[in-house]
């Protein structure tokens, strides 16, 4: 079975003012929606576009494991465990907040800044923060995040060219450019799929480039 959500249909959030824009995927903040709280592990995704000089002051997470995907730009990262980095289009960022961390995210840059943010429950709750960046993912090089019983794949695509979607208990598609068809939708830049139950499924670029992000989940507890 699968659920398509499209980009204009996410909820709009942050502070156009002081040069933040956030469409939520899920519920969120005062966006309530008892229908969309999560799906598998994956309970937020969030599209941030933040101006220059814009960001985000330190603020506190638990219990949920963060991974950024820079769209566009570059965006400063530094947390209550001593780490400051840039992390840049094609890099993967991690953040386990465990028991508890804060952090702090800018634009430090020149450019118009673009990410997404995907949050997934840990299997476990507690622990000790855990920070990482890993470099230019590469298409063949699945991201595995066992603390939440699932695995990034990250699938660059040409005009015609396909690509296997996981089979799996759970699959969450989120489209970053371009166009993609996925079982007789057409999904563009913002879209996203819930798949539940997948099994022989396949994305095949329709413009020139397409780019997306598959969450592979595992775990058939997760409602």
């Amino acid at each position: 079975m699968m659920d398509v959500r499209r980009a204009h249909e996410r909820y709009q959030g942050g502070d156009p003012a002081a040069g933040i824009e956030t469409r939520h995927a899920f519920s969120f903040g005062p966006h309530y929606d008892p229908d969309n709280l999560r799906f598998g592990a994956v309970v937020a995704c969030n599209e941030e576009h933040l101006a220059p000089g814009a960001g985000f002051d330190e603020h506190p997470h638990s219990h949920t494991e963060i991974v950024t995907w820079v769209v566009a730009g570059e965006l400063t990262h530094r947390d209550s465990t001593g780490r400051e980095t840039v992390v840049r289009p094609g890099d993967v960022q991690r953040l386990s907040a465990a028991s508890g961390v804060r952090h702090v995210e800018r634009n430090d840059g020149d450019e118009p800044l673009t990410f997404l943010q995907m949050w997934l429950t840990p299997l476990i709750p507690g622990g000790d923060p855990r920070y990482e960046v890993v470099r230019g993912v590469a298409d063949s090089t699945p991201y595995a995040l066992p603390e939440a019983g699932a695995t990034l794949h990250v699938r660059r695509l040409t005009a015609g060219e396909r690509t296997a979607v996981p089979d799996a208990a759970y699959v969450y598609v989120h489209v970053v450019r371009g166009e993609v068809t996925l079982d007789g939708e057409t999904l563009a830049a913002g879209d996203a799929a819930r798949i539940t139950g997948a099994k022989g499924g396949e994305a095949a670029a329709v413009s020139p480039t397409a780019e997306l992000l598959l969450w592979e989940m595992r775990d058939a507890t997760r409602t």
